[in-house]
């Protein structure tokens, strides 16, 4: 049979709205995928405590694709769509510790004017992460960034120099300064910086609210505003910003909230090796 563009479009459109969705792992730093009724009608707008969540057509049904933080507290939640709210419970999970050694005091306790810097930064990361584009995401399925070792899992429970931190909201993948560092699916960069904690820094945007974040990198090599594909070299692995060895620290948020980026890369377990190497 032969098939016209148009045809092969339409059927490229079906495949990508009925594409895999990540596993319901309603865990704090987890996914909770929650199922709105029979897609009949319009797309729902959907929120999940009064942010709006990603929503897509999977299996004939709405599902709403949910972030649920690191700091949720197990218990009953809802998704509210109009004038309904549609449960779901959220389990606990333990995250192991991890405990880093810095020799940089600055590193650790800020003094007042590197402060004011962090509060400036955390301005323009957290539009970035908070970015919710009305554009579909083309997948939910990533692949790695980059090769290497996972050095700092997701979730970690953080000391430096025996002082407690925030969890550790990404994954981190070690490897040499200058490896390439790729994008795992389509998007569009929204923001870049060199900032005091991450260093070097690039965010894409997949639609959504569904936002990926690169950390820590050598070089930067694409400009806010470009649309990447995936494969695409977007910079290099580096040791820039609050780090201990090169690596790329990798998060992905939805609706803000990061979750654990192995949840939405197929094959990959997220219970691997969680010995601690490189900080970031």
């Amino acid at each position: 049979m032969i098939r016209t563009a148009t045809t092969l479009t339409l059927m490229l459109a079906s495949t990508l709205a009925m594409a895999a969705l990540p596993d319901h792992r309603p865990v704090p730093g987890g996914v909770a995928v929650v199922d709105l009724g029979k897609a009949d009608g319009t797309r729902p707008d959907a929120t999940f405590r009064d942010r709006s969540v990603l929503v897509r057509q999977h299996d004939g049904h709405w599902k709403a694709v949910v972030g649920i933080g690191l700091d949720a507290s197990p218990g009953e939640a809802g998704v509210e769509a109009g004038d309904d709210t549609f449960g779901f419970t959220i389990s606990d999970r333990d995250y192991a510790e991890q405990r880093i050694t810095l020799d940089d005091d600055e590193q650790v306790s800020p003094g007042e004017d590197t402060l004011r810097r962090i509060r400036r930064e955390h301005e323009e990361i957290h539009a970035a992460r908070d970015t919710f584009s009305a554009r579909e995401p083309e997948t939910l399925s990533l692949v790695l960034p980059v090769e290497g070792r996972f050095s700092s899992p997701f979730g970690l429970r953080r000391y430096f120099n025996d002082q407690p931190r925030n969890p550790h909201s990404g994954l981190d993948i070690a490897n040499d300064t200058g490896t390439p560092i790729a994008a795992p699916a389509e998007g569009k960069v929204i923001e870049t910086g060199d900032y005091f904690f991450n260093g070097k820094t690039v965010f894409l945007d997949h639609g959504n609210g569904f936002v990926t974040m690169y950390c820590h990198l050598d070089e930067i090599h694409v400009q806010t505003g470009d649309r990447i594909t995936k494969g695409d070299t977007m910079g290099t692995v580096g040791a820039t910003g609050r780090v201990t060895g090169p690596h790329l620290h990798w998060t992905v948020y939805l609706n803000g909230q990061a979750v654990d980026p192995l949840l939405f890369v197929d094959g990959e377990d997220e219970s691997y090796n969680e010995a601690g190497g490189q900080g970031g």
